[in-house]
C-alpha cells in the first residue's frame, strides 16, 4: 500500500484534535479520567477545597462543563478511581512479579505433589520443575479452584446432554459457561487438553489478542464447539481479570466512557480491552463502531476528498494487529456457516464477562443480524458495568425479547459487579436479569444486586462477618458436599485474606462454581417471564 506503520500512525494523530471535535459536533463525547495528570496536590485541593480547576486536570472531555455535573458529594467518587488506579500503576511491576514467582511455586508444589514430596525430590535429585505454557503448567486461578470436569446432573429431568435451553434451571449450561470461564485463565495447551479430553467437546482456537492503548497483547479468548462434526453449540469465552495485572484492575476502577450517538455510553476501558479504539485517539472508537463506514461523513462536510483515506489510514494500525472483537467475530462467521444448526452462546468472568456482554452489543451496533439470531444466550459471572441506562435500553429488543439471553450472575458481596461506581455523575447501570446468590448459595431472580455501590457504613458489619462465615464455611464443605467441593490450603488462606478485603474474596471464582453447583435455580424464565 506504500505507506509504512510509522507514516500511518504520523498521519492518524495530524490534525486529531481538530477531527475529535468534528466527531463531538455529531453526537460522540467522551469523558477520560486520567489519574497520570496532575498530582497529590491537586487530588487535595480538589477534595478539600472543590477547587474545579484541579480536578479538571484529571478530566479529559469532548464536552464544556462535565466537572460542573459533578456534585460536592460525588466528588470521592473520582478520588477513590484515581487514588486506586495511580496505586496499581506504582506497584504494577511489582504485583506481577510477585504473581509471576507466586504462580511458579504453586505449580513446582504442585507438579511434585506436595511440599514433603518436593524435598524427597529435592534429596534425590528428581525435581520436577514447572515449565510455563505447558499443558501442566496451572495459572494461579486454577490453583484457588482444582476442578476441571463438569456437572454431574443428579435429577433425571437434567440428564441432557442438551445445551440449547436459554432457562435458568438449565444447570447443565449454566455450569458449562462458568467452567469455561474459569478456564479461559489458562494457557492455550490446558484449554485444549480440557476441552478435548476432558470434556469430550472440540477446542477450535486460542487468541490473545492486541490492547491497543496498553500496546500489548492483554485480551485472551477461546472458542469450542460441543462435537466437531455437525455441532449444536459454539462457546465463546473471555478470560478475565488476572489477579497480578495492574492494568486489568485499573481498568474496572476507570471510569472513563465513549458516547456512541443513538446507542449510549460505553465503558472506554472494556472498548479498548475488544480492539475497538484506543483513547489517545478517540476518532479510532468511531472509525470501529460505525455501522458502516459508507454511512459517515468523516469530514463533516468540509473535505470529503480526503476522508476515506483519513479514515482508513486511523483504523489501519488496528487491522494491522489480532483483535478480539475483529477475530471473534470473523471466526464465529466460519463456524456457523459449517455447523448449520448450531447456536453459539458468550461467557466469562470479571473483566472477561463484560467483554462477553459487550461482544454481541457491538454486534448489533454493526448489523450483525444473521449472527445475532445465532445468539443462544450471554452468560456473565462477576461482570462490572459496562455503559448507562441508554445503553440497556437499546439492547433489551435483542437480548429480551422473545425470551431473555442474557443473565448476569453475582455472587454475595463480590466487588467487581459493584463497578465501576453508579451514581448521576458517571450513570453507570447494569440490565438484564441478575441471578443473585448469597454466601448460603440462595438465588434470587433480582433487577439489581443487594449494596450496588459496595461502600455504606450499614453494609460494612455485614460485609465482614460474612467473610468470617465463608472462611469457616471453606473448612467444612467437604464433609458437607463432597471432596470435590473440599477447599485446599491456598484457596483457604485467600479467604483469610477476605477478612481484610472481603469485596475482593467474594469475587473468587470457587464461590460461582458453589453457587451454580449448589444453589437453588427454582425460577425459570419463559417467554411469559
Amino acid at each position: 500500500m506504500g505507506t509504512d506503520a510509522s507514516q500511518i500512525e504520523e498521519n492518524s494523530t495530524h490534525g486529531g484534535d481538530e477531527y475529535n471535535h468534528q466527531l463531538c459536533d455529531n453526537g460522540f463525547n467522551y469523558l477520560i479520567v486520567r489519574p497520570e495528570n496532575g498530582g497529590v496536590r491537586d487530588l487535595w485541593r480538589y477534595m478539600v477545597w472543590g477547587d474545579r480547576g484541579s480536578g479538571k486536570k484529571f478530566l479529559e472531555s469532548s464536552e464544556e462543563g462535565v466537572m460542573d455535573g459533578v456534585s460536592d458529594d460525588n466528588r470521592w467518587v473520582i478520588l477513590v478511581s484515581i487514588v486506586v488506579r495511580k496505586v496499581l500503576a506504582f506497584f504494577g511491576k511489582p504485583m506481577e512479579d510477585v504473581g509471576f514467582v507466586l504462580e511458579f511455586i504453586l505449580n513446582l508444589l504442585s507438579e511434585n505433589s506436595g511440599l514433603l514430596t518436593l524435598l524427597y525430590n529435592l534429596i534425590q535429585g528428581k525435581v520436577v520443575i514447572p515449565k510455563r505454557g505447558t499443558e501442566t503448567f496451572i495459572s494461579t486461578i486454577g490453583q484457588l479452584d482444582g476442578r476441571i470436569d463438569l456437572y454431574k446432573p443428579k435429577s433425571l429431568a437434567e440428564r441432557t446432554d442438551d445445551f440449547l435451553s436459554a432457562e435458568v434451571g438449565n444447570r447443565v449450561l449454566l455450569d458449562l459457561c462458568i467452567m469455561a470461564a474459569k478456564l479461559a485463565y489458562e494457557n492455550a495447551k490446558v484449554v485444549q487438553s480440557v476441552v478435548d479430553h476432558h470434556w469430550n467437546m472440540d477446542f477450535v482456537d486460542f487468541y490473545d489478542c492486541w490492547n491497543d492503548f496498553q500496546k500489548q497483547w492483554s485480551t485472551q479468548v477461546y472458542i469450542l464447539c460441543d462435537k466437531r462434526k455437525d455441532a449444536k453449540l459454539i462457546l465463546i469465552s473471555f478470560r478475565g481479570t488476572e489477579p497480578f495485572d495492574a492494568d486489568d484492575w485499573s481498568t474496572d476502577f476507570d471510569y472513563s466512557w465513549y458516547e456512541i450517538p443513538g446507542v449510549g455510553k460505553v465503558h472506554m476501558g472494556f472498548l479498548e480491552a475488544m480492539g475497538l479504539g484506543n483513547r489517545a485517539d478517540t476518532a479510532t472508537f468511531h472509525y470501529n463502531l460505525q455501522r458502516k463506514l459508507k454511512d459517515f461523513n468523516y469530514s463533516n462536510g468540509t473535505d470529503g476528498a480526503k476522508s476515506s483515506s483519513e479514515a482508513f489510514e486511523r483504523i489501519l494500525p488496528h487491522m494491522l494487529k489480532k483483535t478480539a472483537y475483529y477475530a471473534v467475530r470473523e471466526k464465529l462467521k466460519i463456524l456457523l456457516r459449517e455447523h448449520k444448526d448450531a447456536k453459539f452462546v458468550v461467557t466469562g468472568h470479571s473483566l472477561g464477562g463484560a467483554l462477553a456482554i459487550l461482544f454481541p452489543t457491538v454486534l448489533v451496533l454493526h448489523n450483525e443480524i444473521e449472527v445475532m439470531q445465532r445468539l443462544l444466550g450471554v452468560y456473565t459471572f462477576g461482570q462490572p458495568r459496562i455503559g448507562n441506562m441508554q445503553l440497556g435500553k437499546y439492547m433489551e429488543t435483542h437480548l429480551e425479547y422473545p425470551v431473555p439471553k442474557y443473565f448476569r450472575v453475582v455472587y454475595c458481596n463480590d466487588l467487581v459487579p459493584r463497578l465501576p461506581y453508579d451514581d448521576k455523575t458517571f450513570l453507570y447501570k447494569h440490565f438484564g436479569v441478575c441471578l443473585y446468590y448469597s454466601s448460603l448459595y440462595m438465588e434470587q431472580k433480582v433487577d439489581e444486586e443487594p449494596n450496588r455501590n459496595f461502600f455504606g457504613l450499614r453494609y460494612l458489619i455485614p460485609e465482614y462477618l460474612n467473610a468470617a462465615w465463608e472462611l469457616i464455611q471453606s473448612l467444612i464443605m467437604g464433609y458437607i458436599y463432597g471432596p470435590e467441593y473440599k477447599e485446599g490450603w491456598f484457596s483457604i488462606l485467600f479467604r483469610v485474606m477476605g477478612l481484610a478485603f472481603p469485596g475482593i474474596s467474594g469475587h473468587c471464582l470457587t464461590n460461582y462454581i458453589n453457587s451454580v453447583r449448589l444453589g437453588r435455580l427454582q425460577i425459570s424464565l419463559t417467554s411469559s417471564s
